[in-house]
């Protein structure tokens, strides 16, 4: 039990880590694109509409994307085995609501805004090179999509569903006093 409980912590930790570098790293992002914004100061409507919807798709990702610190924190060491799975197993709700509808959310509108912020420059290129820009860019959001997507998601998925297996097979093996 001790080992789960340090298992438990550890990932807790992992997360809470992920949590706080994505926060960082998507502040930072989006105070780059703002400067890049204010610095260049783009000429097309479409070009700033599509700023603002990558920076709101970061602001919405993070939103949801804390919601999942709060409860990693309500997974507690002082709680019975029967709250940790049920916590664990709300976490793994809210993880799969992250990573199908806000996770698609996200990765829309991020296409939408930078499509929409591309075009502006895109347009001074020859036909050619703005098709060919554009195909460079789509594919890396689909290769993203399809590729890093599914993996980060199964290996997420994995790692949850094993802390909650154990700690349903530990509760199972415990005399019912013992469980509360």
């Amino acid at each position: 039990m001790t080992e789960m409980l340090e298992e438990l912590k550890r990932y807790k930790k992992a997360n809470l880590r992920k949590i706080a570098k994505s926060n960082i790293m998507l502040g930072l992002t989006s105070a780059f694109i703002i400067l890049i914004w204010v610095y260049f100061q783009p000429q097309y409507i479409s070009t700033k509409i599509g700023i603002v919807i990558i920076i709101l798709a970061m602001v919405i990702y993070l939103l949801f994307y804390n919601r999942i610190s709060r409860s990693l924190r309500a997974v507690d060491n002082t709680e019975s085995n029967r709250d940790y799975v049920r916590n664990l197993k709300a976490l793994a709700v809210k993880q799969k609501f992250m990573q199908t509808t806000m996770l698609s959310i996200y990765f829309i509108m991020l296409s939408v805004g930078i499509c929409l912020y591309m075009f502006e420059y895109a347009i001074r290129m020859t036909l050619l090179w703005g098709v060919f820009t554009y195909l460079i860019t789509l594919s890396w959001i689909a290769f993203n999509w399809f590729y890093f997507r599914p993996r980060v998601i199964k290996k997420q998925q994995l790692k949850i569903d094993e802390l909650i297996t154990t700690f349903k097979h530990i509760n199972s093996q415990w005399p019912e006093e013992q469980k509360q």
